[in-house]
């Protein structure tokens, strides 16, 4: 019963295949150098970007996990998703392999993201949304011709051990840990929802095993007791006994930055999500699975003490 994933060198994929050994001792690694995280995996060097080498990664697998990360830049982003969805669909309903797309909230209406579910508007408001609206829509399509056997696992914003993609370890974590100021974006007394990571692996293997899960989208595990930008600083102090403040930069700076930092010229069009409340609702999955889910309190103090 083999697994296979696509993007297996990303912060979830490596979390996901360790995951994946509570069903089977048959995972099969795919990206451009694949490295062992179980005894047991099968590396299968791969460029996801040539349709012929996904068919040969996917082949004679049961489940497939698309949890590819690409390059945090909107060129990149219309280049490559449509491609990489459209071939990963068709090999899996060439082989009737069923799929798990691990994707994010950017598809969703401004207005929802006070209270995100799995059923709020897609209206996406960015450039970068509009391109997760397309691939998820191309994957649900094929879901309800009755062509594709899937399910969309979608997760909020980042946090956890090892996590180079995290937002707030990157600007909070990491800039007290230099002893120097915290760093928040445009307003930090909005609310705003971080996935530990371990919780949104785990979760995203429970789903890829559980036949009833597929053919539907689930909000991925996350702490209802959501934090604002303040308070999340306020965590993390305690638990590193420091007493940095929280530096808020506006609007403006992150253009500015943008000029000479390319990955914050990037920056400004995913700002709506942080001058106003950021919830992500998963009670649908709480509501289903025995799941044991990591409170902020202990995500942080884990983070801390790795």
């Amino acid at each position: 019963m083999r697994q296979t994933i696509l993007g297996a060198n990303g912060t979830i994929g490596k979390l996901l295949a360790k995951e994946l050994m509570t069903y089977t001792n048959q995972i099969r690694l795919v990206s451009r150098n694949p490295k062992k995280v179980n005894e047991t995996d099968e590396l299968f060097p791969a460029d996801l970007s040539n349709p012929e080498m996904i068919e040969k990664a996917i082949e004679g697998s049961v489940v497939v996990y698309l949890v590819v990360g690409f390059d945090y830049s909107i060129k990149v982003w219309r280049d490559k998703w449509p491609k990489l969805m459209k071939a990963t669909i068709a090999s899996c309903i060439k082989h009737k392999i069923k799929l798990v797309f691990f994707d994010n909230v950017y598809l969703y209406d401004i207005k929802a993201i006070g209270h995100m579910t799995e059923a709020s508007a897609v209206n996406p408001p960015s450039k970068k949304g509009i391109v997760r609206k397309e691939v998820a829509e191309m994957l649900m399509k094929e879901v309800e011709i009755g062509n594709l056997t899937a399910l969309i696992a979608r997760a909020p914003d980042f946090y956890g051990p090892d996590n180079e993609k995290s937002i707030l370890i990157e600007t909070v974590f990491k800039n007290i840990k230099k002893a120097k100021r915290p760093t928040w974006f445009v307003d930090a007394t909005k609310k705003h929802s971080f996935i530990y990571t371990p919780d949104a692996a785990k979760a995203t293997a429970i789903l890829g095993n559980t036949p009833e899960a597929y053919n539907q989208v689930w909000h991925l595990p996350t702490d209802e007791n959501t934090l604002t930008g303040q308070e999340w600083v306020a965590l993390f102090n305690k638990e590193m006994n420091t007493s940095k403040k929280v530096m808020v930069m506006p609007m403006f700076m992150l253009k500015v930055l943008g000029i000479f930092v390319p990955f914050m010229r990037e920056m400004p069009e995913m700002m709506y999500q942080y001058d106003r409340d950021y919830f992500f609702d998963s009670s649908k999955f709480n509501k289903h699975f025995n799941f044991a889910l990591t409170t902020y309190q202990i995500g942080v103090r884990q983070i801390v003490n790795h």
